[in-house]
């Protein structure tokens, strides 16, 4: 049973995992979560825990600027047994600007990941969204980079460890060059993630969903449903355009989305070289 007492323990064992950067075991073998045969529920119960800490954080005077779509790789929801994506809060406190340092001790076990990041301009409040309703409601695309961290110890997650662990979020950082819709193919658009001149990851807009906007329309579509629907100035990032890399020391890793220019995301050893600018 969903109980808020079942609720508060288990984010409460997020919250803490974050706080102190130490890992945990995985949700799912928890007996809140395991003792729920219909996979339903334990949907409901991992989505309940993460509008849990998400309220928390709202409580504790952080600000809400968007979402992220995560398990959009057709590949991805294969491994966790899942046909659909899943979403997560986007923070103020997220947020990095291009090549501004990110401190690593703040994470646990970060990963980072190419992605295209749609700038809303208009509320979508309709029951289903079309690609007509998405473009009008987009003021432009930027390139990306999401870091995303598990709470979840060595990465072992399924469908709703992620889902209660705010779809694995942490950071993210835009690109400064925005570009409105019709000057480019999301689908189309090759992309390249780098490390002191190594690609690491390659991929294309195709690779999510099959296009961004399909992303992007079923996470309009959810939040309508939910009564929280996107608003004008919210962030999207629309999910991964190829696999996602492993960040294990300070550096760059550098973004190349055609199109849409590049992005950075810098690590730094720790936060005191951020302090003065984040």
């Amino acid at each position: 049973m969903n109980t808020q007492t079942n609720v508060d323990a288990l984010a409460l064992r997020l919250r803490e995992s974050e706080r102190t950067r130490a890992t945990i075991a995985p949700l799912r073998d928890d007996t809140r979560f395991a003792e729920l045969s219909n996979p339903a529920d334990a949907e409901q119960l991992a989505y309940a825990v993460q509008q849990a800490n998400v309220a928390a954080r709202v409580a504790a005077g952080e600000r809400i600027v968007g979402r992220k779509i995560g398990l959009t790789s057709p590949a991805v929801q294969r491994q966790l047994g899942v046909d659909q994506p899943d979403f997560g809060a986007l923070f103020a406190s997220m947020a990095y600007g291009d090549d501004q340092p990110i401190p690593l001790n703040e994470l646990i076990q970060p990963k980072v990941e190419a992605e295209i990041a749609l700038v809303l301009e208009h509320d979508l409040l309709h029951e289903r969204h079309t690609y007509a309703d998405l473009i009008r409601a987009t003021a432009y695309a930027v390139a990306a980079i999401e870091v995303v961290d598990s709470r979840i110890e060595g990465w072992n997650i399924r469908f709703v460890d992620t889902v209660a662990d705010n779809a694995s979020s942490a950071r993210f950082v835009l690109g400064s060059r925005p570009v409105l819709l019709r000057d480019i193919d999301l689908a189309a658009c090759a992309m390249t993630l780098s490390k002191d001149a190594e690609v690491l990851s390659r991929g294309n807009g195709a690779a999510c969903l099959g296009n961004p906007l399909n992303a992007a329309a079923w996470l309009a579509d959810r939040m309508v449903r939910l009564g929280t629907p996107l608003r004008a100035g919210d962030v999207l990032m629309t999910g991964a355009l190829g696999p996602m890399v492993a960040v294990t020391q300070p550096g760059t890793f550098s973004a190349q989305i055609d199109g849409l220019g590049s992005v950075r995301a810098t690590f730094s050893a720790s936060s005191k070289q951020s302090q003065a600018l984040h």
